[in-house]
């Protein structure tokens, strides 16, 4: 089979035409909020604006190997605070908390029961589309990036993703005047026994936990100005 004769349909969508300042200003107000008013919570409608925004992003192959925890219940919230150093904050004042999950090996092997639904049901490409998926997505897989060569590799790859995932909602949030601290400090093998175990919020044959970020409204002022490196520092032009 020829795959470079294999072309995906694409489909036409408006250019929106909106002012880049007014993302950029709100990417500059935007920080990793620490301290969370917790009498100010989002309101249900907004918190969809920003799962609509997880759902829209984009994911390699288009494979989706990600899902989402709101854990809202106070009760599992304390249980998680001893496996959460990094989380304490947003876990107590945050008006929602979010676990980023990520899909194992199994599921992102070509042909698993999962991989098929996300092409044949989700994506419903025609056969030619799935074969030539199967001979690209394989090759990447095992071949060239090598994502399949064990549960870690794998876990790796998918939670990329989710941290594509995540980074979507946090702009989304600043846009829309909502704070929001992505959180890396827990232990992931106690935190996925007490959410995935003990609370069954999650099948540990399928998924594993990526990353996780808090949502709400500061109760802070931040303690400086924004600094980052220059341009000059983080950007090499290849011309």
């Amino acid at each position: 089979m020829n795959t470079e004769s294999i072309t995906i349909p694409t489909k036409d969508t408006p250019k929106p035409h909106n002012d880049k300042k007014v993302l950029l200003e709100a990417m500059k107000y935007r920080y990793a909020t620490k301290k969370f008013d917790p009498e100010k919570i989002i309101s249900d409608k907004d918190f969809e604006t920003l799962l609509e925004a997880a759902r829209l992003s984009p994911t390699s192959f288009g494979m989706e190997p990600w899902k989402i925890l709101v854990i809202q219940n106070r009760k599992i919230r304390e249980e998680m605070m001893p496996y959460g150093w990094g989380a304490r904050a947003g876990l107590t004042g945050a008006s929602h908390f979010v676990v980023f999950l990520a899909n194992k090996r199994e599921d992102i092997t070509f042909g698993s029961p999962y991989a098929d639904h996300m092409l044949k049901d989700i994506h419903q490409v025609p056969p030619e589309v799935y074969n030539f998926y199967s001979q690209v997505y394989t090759r990447f897989g095992k071949e060239e990036m090598k994502i399949l060569d064990s549960e870690r590799t794998a876990l790796d790859w998918t939670s990329k993703q989710a941290y594509i995932v995540m980074a979507n909602m946090m702009t989304m949030a600043a846009y829309m005047g909502i704070d929001s601290c992505p959180l890396e400090g827990f232990n992931p093998a106690d935190m996925t026994r007490l959410l995935g175990e003990e609370h069954h919020l999650f099948d540990t044959r399928h998924y594993g936990i990526a990353v996780m970020a808090a949502f709400g409204y500061r109760a802070e002022t931040p303690h400086r100005d924004k600094s980052r490196k220059p341009l000059s520092e983080s950007v090499e032009w290849v011309r």
